[in-house]
């Protein structure tokens, strides 16, 4: 891995919720549904014009497990308010609260450190140890978690369709894995590398619900935010990575829109050029690798897509085509050319990326 350093504009507003799932929400018959829908699109879109000035970002040198390898994880609450990041309520080494939502998020800031740390000596989202700053309770129904550049950030949703959204750990993984990216290949956010951004956060999050509850890739539900939606919606999560566009096909939030292959990739100028919807290609493509391949997916599956993400060959604006030729060759530089290198090959034509 390389330690080049990357100057790179502001690092964007990454939400988990779709911007196209909002929308529909705010025009939905149930007036509270469509206000907390509307008051979650403009915080979205006050967020997204407000980032933080130019910063500097790279893939660091891996680092030595030790002492000083810790996460440093401080939790704030906003109290339903706007203003980040809050009054502190819990930082490291506290004792659990009695609020659920600050325990449940130190935790998942801790299951995503753990991971990086443990399977690939990457300390914190950075390499380098950063901090890890989460605030929950943000808003009045916000139904929304993201990662704003510097901090995660989680809302409580609506209750009608949206949990509170520390309850899937995937989210919490999720959201940390767009400051792994920031910090690494840094891909736009906009088009095919909007949707690798989105895919690869996909992945990590699925990797760390995978590692906490000591799953191989066969046992997965390779769900992302399973438990987030509320019991009345007619779906079990935001995306499925084993079967894009089966999520949810619920009345209020339409048909989950992921296509699975090329086949059905979907051209549009909305969400960033189809960053949430066109995710599904290369999520599919890792979920086929991982089980070709068996036992722990964070193991030799999660290793070739960390290893693309951290060797500084990657370009920002790599479409599937560049990132399925990095993941070849990260797989043939670390494993050879035998079984991993041919899963690779198999997972990525198989979804209609690269020929066989």
């Amino acid at each position: 891995m390389t330690s080049s350093t990357r100057h790179v504009p502001n690092p964007v507003f990454c939400g988990i919720v779709p911007p196209h799932l909002l929308d529909k929400l705010a025009h939905a018959g149930d007036p509270a549904i469509a206000a907390a829908a509307r008051r979650t699109l403009v915080a979205d879109a006050a967020h997204r014009t407000g980032r933080r000035l130019t910063t500097v970002v790279g893939a660091a040198a891996p680092t030595d497990r030790g002492a000083e390898s810790k996460p440093r994880r401080t939790l704030y609450d906003a109290e339903h308010g706007t203003a980040l990041p809050g009054r502190k309520v819990r930082s490291e080494g506290e004792e659990p609260g009695r609020d659920a939502t600050v325990n449940r998020a130190y935790a998942g800031l801790g299951a995503t450190f753990e991971l990086l740390m443990t399977a690939y000596r990457h300390n914190s989202i950075d390499g380098a140890g950063l901090p890890l700053d989460a605030t929950v309770h943000y808003g009045e129904g916000y139904g929304n978690a993201f990662w704003n550049g510097e901090q995660m950030v989680f809302g409580d949703g609506d209750g009608e369709i949206f949990l509170d959204f520390t309850v899937p750990v995937d989210v919490i993984g999720h959201e940390l894995a767009h400051g792994f990216t920031q910090y690494s290949a840094n891909l736009t956010y906009f088009g095919q590398p909007g949707a690798l951004n989105e895919s690869v956060s996909d992945v990590f999050g699925s990797l760390v619900k995978q590692y906490t509850l000591d799953q191989t890739a066969d046992q997965a539900d390779w769900l992302i935010g399973a438990g987030l939606l509320a019991p009345a919606v007619s779906g079990v999560a935001l995306r499925s990575m084993k079967e894009p566009g089966s999520a949810y096909d619920d009345d209020v939030l339409g048909k989950d829109p992921q296509p699975a292959t090329m086949d059905d990739y979907v051209r549009t100028g909305r969400d960033n050029g189809g960053v949430h919807i066109n995710s599904g290609i290369p999520n599919h493509a890792f979920y086929v690798l991982a089980t070709q391949l068996g036992g722990k997916a964070w193991e030799r599956a999660g290793q070739i897509w960390y290893d693309t993400m951290t060797s500084g060959n990657l370009q920002v604006d790599a479409a599937f085509s560049d990132f399925a030729k990095e993941t070849v060759a990260a797989a043939a530089a670390r494993y050879g050319q035998g079984e991993e290198h041919e899963a690779v090959l198999k997972a990525w034509s198989q979804v209609g990326v690269l020929t066989s």
